[in-house]
């Protein structure tokens, strides 16, 4: 997702292995607690004093962008553009970054982001624990509006592949949260060790995700590397497995709205077998841009499985975001006027 990813574990020493291994059984501490939490959430009455309720939010419901940085937003120019060209009070923003990163005029060209960064945050590493902590801080920290109804994670390299209004009515028409939740039958992160908090047949992969609150309150293809110990990537399986094993699948369009370019090496010992491919000012054309916006299915081989794109029972695009975008191919997506015109600040 987000972090850039290191050599593939094939290059990590012996002890680096069994350290990425252990990765999967810790994830079966924090889905517990999770599912703990989801449970008396649920138990509660349904119909609880007015004290306790909600508190209402008036006016229109948001669309919260939740990024997930090193330090900086590199392609905040693009962002600035397709916020410029949105909605004052229908969208919201954070930003996870470095631990005392600052957010200002001094570190980012546009003013939606200033201050935005989370008060709290941790070292992020590709690959570790840091990665969900991360996302479940910017949820926290996005639930504090009453206003946020959906939830959309971005990496850094995230771009939008449209303007602000069709992604927000977009977000908004579908009931359903985008979730890309798959079984994996050819892979072998799963580890027997986590039975019986997190089965074999609820363990679920999937990648970037657009989240209703409703769900949030209720508590493409990845090539296999070759590989002899179990490789857990925490947020590549955190969510959807929290989704699966609470029974929660009905409630999700399994699929993502972020498109990869995935390498097609066939070598699958090569290390960037494992890397989205970048796009560049020259992949970026407004053809390569038009490609993407037409695919309207996704095929999961694993699972036998084709997902149409639909949003509400209505065939839509399948896909709003891309990734993994370079500052030239940014610039050249803005250059196209893929997310409005570029306006001057008001």
């Amino acid at each position: 997702m987000p972090v850039k990813r290191s050599a593939s574990v094939a290059a990590l020493p012996p002890a680096g292995r069994r350290a990425r291994a252990r990765l999967c059984l810790r994830l079966a501490a924090p889905l517990s607690f999770l599912l703990l939490l989801a449970t008396l959430l649920r138990a509660q009455p349904s119909a609880p004093p007015a004290t306790a309720a909600a508190p209402p939010f008036e006016g229109p419901a948001k669309a919260a962008f939740l990024f997930i940085v090193r330090a900086g937003v590199p392609l905040d120019f693009l962002w600035d553009a397709f916020f410029r060209n949105g909605e004052e009070g229908k969208f919201s923003v954070y930003v996870h970054s470095a631990p005392g990163f600052q957010l200002d005029s001094a570190t980012t060209g546009s003013p939606y982001f200033y201050g935005r960064q989370l008060a709290r945050s941790v070292k992020v590493a590709w690959g570790e624990a840091t990665m969900v902590e991360a996302e479940r801080m910017l949820f926290a920290a996005a639930l504090q509006d009453p206003a946020n109804q959906r939830f959309v994670l971005l990496s850094d390299s995230c771009v939008p592949l449209y303007n602000f209004s069709y992604i927000y009515t977009y977000l908004m028409a579908s009931p359903k949260s985008f979730v890309d939740s798959f079984t994996d039958k050819t892979e072998k992160r799963y580890n027997p060790n986590m039975s019986p908090a997190i089965r074999k047949d609820k363990w679920r992969k999937g990648s970037q995700m657009v989240v209703t609150k409703t769900l949030l309150g209720q508590k493409p293809n990845a090539k296999k590397a070759s590989r002899e110990e179990h490789d857990c990537i925490p947020d590549e399986h955190y969510v959807q497995t929290l989704f699966s094993i609470k029974g929660l699948e009905d409630e999700l369009e399994r699929r993502t709205l972020t498109y990869t370019s995935w390498d097609q090496s066939s070598d699958p010992k090569d290390k960037m077998t494992w890397h989205p491919k970048k796009f560049e000012y020259d992949t970026s054309s407004p053809e390569h841009v038009s490609a993407i916006k037409s695919i309207d299915h996704v095929n999961y081989e694993m699972e036998s499985r084709t997902e149409w794109c639909q949003c509400n029972g209505t065939s839509v695009p399948c896909f709003l975001f891309a990734r993994k975008f370079s500052n030239s191919a940014a610039m050249h997506l803005l250059e196209q006027g893929v997310v409005g015109l570029v306006k001057a600040a008001g």
